[in-house]
């Protein structure tokens, strides 16, 4: 059983390390997180690192799943500072560890933070995924519209370019 909670910006400070674990993880597995292999815990620990004012003003919220081994699982939901795009939020860094997957804890964090973006007022998520991707599947499935498609967009961790999906979802 894994539960889903959203953490503070002391809580996220904290977790740094077990976020940074969870990452390696999923960019080890081949996952297309934007880093490229070989990819450690300090280039981990500082990507994370580099989030934390974000996640402190509130532009960026981040929710972690935790199982009986620790974090599982993350989700983080970035808001639009444009005036004109306040309407909008992006999910970003969807990732379940590899010894988690099929358990439905990504579609839980998904889930989630939807449900968080339209209770603060967002009526449109955007995201972007790897074309053919797992995490394409549990859009679609989760009522996510593609709206586009972008050959060669970014390189997985070993380097090879792959295509990019762009999807959306209105929320009521």
């Amino acid at each position: 059983m894994h539960t889903i909670t959203r953490l503070s910006a002391d809580e996220f400070r904290t977790s740094v390390k077990s976020l940074a674990d969870l990452l390696v993880d999923v960019v080890t597995g081949g996952s297309s997180l934007g880093f490229l292999a070989p990819f450690g815990q300090e280039s981990a620990a500082d990507w994370w690192h580099a989030q934390q004012p974000a996640v402190a003003d509130g532009s960026l919220t981040v929710w972690v799943a935790r199982g009986p081994d620790g974090i599982t699982g993350t989700v983080g939901l970035a808001r639009n500072p444009k005036p004109n795009g306040r309407h909008r939020a992006e999910i970003v860094k969807l990732m379940v560890h590899r010894d988690a997957r099929g358990r439905g804890v990504a579609r839980a964090l998904l889930a989630t933070a939807e449900q968080a973006a339209a209770r603060a007022g967002a009526s449109l998520l955007i995201l972007d995924t790897e074309t053919g991707s797992a995490a394409e599947h549990l859009y679609r499935s989760a009522g996510w519209t593609r709206y586009g498609m972008v050959p060669d967009y970014a390189a997985d961790p070993d380097g090879s370019l792959q295509d990019c999906s762009f999807y959306f979802k209105r929320l009521s």
